[in-house]
């Protein structure tokens, strides 16, 4: 499968998981839109992946900003001429016991999970349907899409709430040849997790090596972390399946984590 000449945004690709997709999307033949909150991170990333700049840009995204988001995805639909698929990747991580969980912090966790995912939907749909050329809407989930695990209840609201949106994109998109989906990753170690592994040993009173032994990789096959590349593979062939048939979906890579 490629991406030969589409326009592909993926939102928080200064780093992690989304740097990766965006560089699996560029070698398979897309032009990328690196959208992140740092600029500069976002300027650098894109430069890694194309020196050039003739297939790669970096956009200012705060997705929880409707002025920022409209603009961003304004500035790639005259840039590249279209958009062919959002992979609405920017995410944080907050964890805290629920009797203590500060609301500002939870309102904060809702706005960039899920206020950005609409934001950034609702911009890319009206591109992708005046375009008339279909298109493919992509959300990072999360196992804890499908599952719950303590300290983590912003988390797993918001995740949950991508997998409706999802299917309603999907039932709306479906008319204008819009797919969209929800890959449901286990725990990848990206710094976004590294951050956790302390938080979550000083919350529950354990030690760093037991909560990756007994809290994040407990229910996997293997013991093993979900690595970038095994999102980013999935991401590449859910942008590319060639019709309606996968639509509305949620992909679950785990490592047998959490099984559907």
């Amino acid at each position: 499968m490629n991406l030969q000449d589409k326009v592909a945004v993926i939102t928080g690709a200064a780093s992690g998981i989304g740097k990766h997709i965006a560089k699996v999307y560029f070698d398979s033949g897309a032009r990328i839109v690196i959208a992140d909150l740092d600029l500069k991170a976002a300027e650098t990333a894109a430069r890694e992946l194309d020196p050039s700049g003739e297939r790669s840009m970096a956009v200012a995204m705060n997705v929880t900003s409707e002025e920022e988001v409209e603009a961003g995805i304004a500035a790639v639909a005259a840039r590249f001429g279209g958009i062919d698929v959002l992979v609405s990747n920017a995410g944080i991580q907050i964890v805290a016991p629920l009797e203590s969980f500060a609301f500002a912090d939870w309102k904060k966790m809702l706005a960039i999970h899920l206020d950005g995912a609409f934001l950034t939907t609702r911009a890319c749909l009206k591109v992708m349907y005046a375009q008339g050329r279909g298109g493919s809407v992509i959300y990072m989930g999360s196992v804890h899409s499908k599952e719950a695990s303590p300290l983590k209840s912003a988390y797993v609201t918001a995740k949950h709430g991508l997998i409706g949106l999802c299917k309603v994109v999907a039932k709306e998109g479906a008319a204008h040849g819009v797919r969209a989906n929800v890959i449901c990753p286990g725990f990848v170690r990206t710094p976004l997790v590294e951050k956790q592994i302390p938080e979550q040993a000083k919350a529950l009173g354990m030690s760093e090596a037991d909560v990756v032994k007994n809290v994040m990789l407990k229910e996997t096959v293997d013991g093993e972390f979900t690595t970038v590349d095994d999102v980013a593979q999935t991401a590449l062939f859910l942008a590319a399946f060639p019709s309606n048939a996968l639509t509305g979906q949620s992909i679950v890579v785990s490592h047998g984590w959490f099984m559907q």
